[in-house]
């Protein structure tokens, strides 16, 4: 109205101190209108402030309804406000959330945090209206929650964003839900693929096929999917012969009630896409939402062509129906009488209703001992449990399969079953297949396998071992041959030197026996087998045996007439009973016991052999040793034949005694057995082949003979080729030889000792070579000296064979060996013995 507020307030000032006040310009009556119109504008402003404050409340509980965040953003300062459902999504209490933008992308899972910021960047900075992202967010229970974070980017006027107002929902659920979604269409489509029965899947109400399986395509003759004229499954199937389409309720439908759901059937006669006419079945059943409201439908479509044409075929020979009924029926009892399988009806308490003749046969037990009888009752006490729990299933209306369990014959003794089971009409019907040999034979391959693991170790054992016998031998060579010669050498020491001497010699010596105990055990041994009788040797032993044992032990001998000769090493022979002689008197109480020993013939036949790898069946010698001692325990025994295991107190056993026996036993082609039981005693068996054939000109040996003592005789010119790749047994050889008068050249290795052959030409008169050599065995350098030299004598000497000269426990024909470690007196007379004192001495006379 044109009055100043301030110029009206004073005004008003001025009546109230009761001054004088000039009359305004403008009339009241205008005044009274403007102040009317103030008025109504101050009412208008409260009814929109009203209805401000009711959409700020609609807003508030809109968003306190809303299952997320919502949040307003100010790009400039990273500010945001956010509604209290950012508490829902990371678990953080309201006091703790931070309202910056830097708090939250922090929450922001590292391997999404790039991706995530890059797409709201991208929104805000690059002119992008909104942005749509998911990516996962920090919980405070230490997982992390999918979120999807969609958002309006606010632009003034110059394209500046000035606000970002969005929401952030948790979306972990549902990206949980359509993973499992998609596995179980996954797992849907792999059960369609592979189940032998055409499936199709539609839609309701409009009946649109929306999935189906190759089998469906076979039963059709077409692809499943409807061609763009066909708008449902009904009209997919319902193809006459007469080339019409009818409609599904033409056909014969019958409804049935399966599992609680209502199922339509309907079998249709279809003209298939090769134009040939089949019975199809289809069997519906409606898809149903949470509501109950039917969203869909499946049919299983069955090829029933080959049944339904069977039934007309039926149809037409219906007269001669009952004729085959009563023969299948016939048959079915010829199979029930006549199966060898047991057959069984039983209630589901295990009552028995009916058992066919096969367990009579097969269990012992009548129809009529059986009937009303529990099937409990037959089975083997530690088998119940079990059968009770399959039982449980077969109530629940699973079927059992290769069931096995042990039912009692009415002898006493058992049978493995194998039962194959189906519940059916209120009844349990059984199928129980005897599978006894089966199982045995199972039992019989485990026990073989085990045998041969058992074998392969002792193998790899012996092979560790021979090969630390020959390392071991030609050191104990060394320090036995410088001993020798030592006291060769200073014949006049004194007692002191002499008893030091003797003591290191007679050290090294057991050394040497140690490892001849393991080149036996490792089956490396040189053997002299000859034709044996067992039976003479064991009685040529007695008073070696005696001596052996003492008068503690009593000793018996239970030989066997007509008894078969072996083919063995005598020596090794006896040592090897020797053995098992002294562990026998070692295994009794210090009162003594008895000792058996024991001859017979023997024959291992195939199930045997199976049972025992690497044992050949046949004819064997069985030489056996028992003892009335502790006994062993089974543990004990599966590793008394190892290298070095033994019971006995430190000092009083190297363990290798039942190893030799067993090196000696295996290499004879021979096989070995251990029966013993704690505090029944021990036995222990031996098994040599049967010698077949008549004896050697030599004449089967009863035992072993005597080493004949030959003087120590001197060389007499001749000169000795010695080849030993190790420098220390070179030595001792080439010193030794010198003593024994015999002029010698020497070479490390096959090589030089060719070079030096080819060089003294005839002066060569024996090669002495050591086998196992770097650059070529003794053996290859032999065959080469003889190419070269024929008629050359030959030496070998060796701690270990490796099979170059030794083959099957045997030296080849015509091979001269002495084994290291060896003594001088031993070298000088096998030198003579190859070279021949007498023929030498006749060749010169000649000359």
């Amino acid at each position: 109205i044109g009055i100043p507020i301030r110029e009206l307030a004073g005004r008003a000032a001025a009546l109230g101190r009761g001054e004088a006040v000039a009359p305004l310009a403008t009339p009241v009556r205008e005044v009274n209108r403007v102040a009317g119109e103030l008025g109504a504008a101050s009412a208008s402003l409260g009814e929109r402030e009203a209805a401000l404050r009711r959409s700020e409340e609609r807003f508030r509980l809109a968003a306190t309804a809303y299952q997320g965040a919502v949040y307003d953003l100010d790009p400039a300062t990273g500010r945001v406000e956010r509604t209290a459902g950012i508490e829902a999504i990371t678990g953080v209490g309201a006091e703790a959330c931070e309202p910056t933008v830097e708090w939250w992308r922090e929450r922001i899972h590292p391997d999404d945090a790039e991706r995530a910021w890059g797409a709201i960047a991208r929104a805000v900075e690059g002119g992008v209206g909104r942005y749509d992202v998911e990516y996962r967010v920090a919980h405070a229970d230490g997982r992390f929650v999918r979120v999807r974070d969609t958002a309006l980017v606010v632009r003034d006027a110059g394209g500046r964003p000035v606000r970002v107002v969005g929401s952030a929902v948790d979306v972990t659920a549902r990206r949980q839900t359509e993973a499992a979604l998609r596995a179980n269409e996954a797992r849907l489509r792999a059960i369609l693929g592979t189940v032998p029965v055409g499936v199709v899947i539609a839609e309701a109400p409009s009946g649109r096929i929306v999935e189906g399986n190759k089998e469906a395509e076979r039963v059709f003759g077409h692809p499943v999917l409807p061609s763009p004229d066909a708008e449902s499954y009904r009209e997919w199937v319902a193809h006459h012969p007469d080339g019409r389409r009818v409609e599904a309720a033409e056909y014969p439908l019958s409804r049935v009630v399966r599992g609680g759901e209502e199922h339509a059937e309907l079998e249709v006669l279809y003209l298939r896409g090769d134009e040939r006419e089949a019975w199809v079945r289809l069997v519906a059943a409606p898809i149903r939402d949470e509501a109950g409201r039917t969203v869909g439908g499946v049919v299983a479509c069955l090829d029933v062509d080959r049944e339904k044409r069977a039934e007309a075929g039926l149809r037409r020979l219906n007269g001669e129906l009952e004729s085959r009924v009563a023969e299948r029926t016939a048959e079915r009892d010829r199979m029930w009488r006549l199966s060898t399988d047991l057959m069984v009806v039983a209630r589901f308490d295990r009552t028995i209703v009916a058992v066919n003749p096969a367990w009579t046969a097969l269990l012992g037990w009548t129809e009529g001992e059986l009937v009303g009888e529990s099937l409990t009752g037959l089975v083997h006490p530690d088998d119940v449990e079990r059968t009770l729990a399959e039982a449980g299933k077969l109530s629940r209306g699973l079927t059992t399969l290769r069931f096995e369990n042990r039912y009692r014959h009415k002898d006493g003794s058992c049978r493995w079953l194998s039962w194959t089971a189906v519940p059916a009409g209120g009844f349990v019907h059984g199928v129980g297949r005897d599978i006894t040999a089966e199982r045995a034979a199972q039992a019989e391959l485990a026990e073989a396998q085990e045998q041969l693991r058992q074998a392969q170790k002792m193998e790899a054992v012996g092979q560790l071992t021979g090969g630390v016998a020959h390392d071991f031998n030609n050191l104990l060579q060394v320090v036995l041959g410088s001993l020798d010669l030592l006291r060769r050498r200073v014949p006049d020491a004194d007692e002191r030197t002499r008893r030091s001497i003797q003591g290191a010699t007679e050290a090294a010596k057991r050394g040497a026996v140690l490892t001849a105990r393991l080149l036996a055990f490792s089956r490396r041994q040189t053997l002299d087998p000859k034709p044996v009788e067992p039976n003479k040797l064991v009685a040529g032993m007695s008073d070696l045996l005696r001596r052996s044992l003492g008068e503690a032990v009593r000793i018996e001998t239970v030989l066997a007439g007509g008894l078969w000769r072996a083919c063995a090493d005598p020596n090794q022979l006896e040592n090897a009973i020797l053995n098992l002689a002294v562990n026998a008197r070692d295994a009794m109480p210090e009162a003594g016991g008895k000792l058996t020993i024991e001859t017979a013939n023997a024959h291992l036949d195939e199930r045997y052999a199976r049972e025992h790898a690497d044992v050949p069946a046949g004819q064997y010698v069985m030489i056996a040793v028992s003892d009335t001692g502790t006994g062993m325990s089974p543990e004990v025994a599966s590793k008394a034949f190892e290298p070095f295991f033994t019971t006995k107190d430190v000092g009083q056993g190297t363990g290798l005694g039942l190893s030799q026996v067993y090196g000696f036993v295996r290499q004879s082609g021979g096989h070995v057995k251990i029966y013993s039981e704690p505090g029944e005693g021990t036995t222990v068996k031996i098994y040599l082949p049967r010698l077949h054939g008549a004896a050697e000109a030599a004449g089967a040996r009863g035992g072993a003979e005597s080493d004949r003592t030959l003087p120590l005789p001197n060389g007499e010119g001749e000169t000795v080729l010695v080849v030993e790749d190790e420098e220390n047994v070179r030595r001792f050889t080439t010193e030794a030889l010198r003593d024994l008068g015999y002029r010698v050249l020497e070479a490390g290795g096959a090589a030089a000792a060719l070079r030096l052959l080819d060089a003294h030409g005839a002066e060569v008169d024996l090669l002495f070579t050591d086998v196992v050599m770097p650059e070529a065995n003794g053996r290859k350098l032999a065959d080469e000296a003889l190419r070269r030299r024929p008629g050359l004598k030959v030496l070998f000497t060796t701690g270990y064979s490796r099979n170059a000269i030794i083959h099957n426990g045997a030296l080849d024909p015509g091979v001269q060996l002495i084994g290291k470690p060896f003594t001088v007196e031993e070298l000088a007379a096998k030198l003579r013995a190859v070279l021949g004192r007498r023929e030498r001495q006749a060749a010169s006379a000649g000359r």
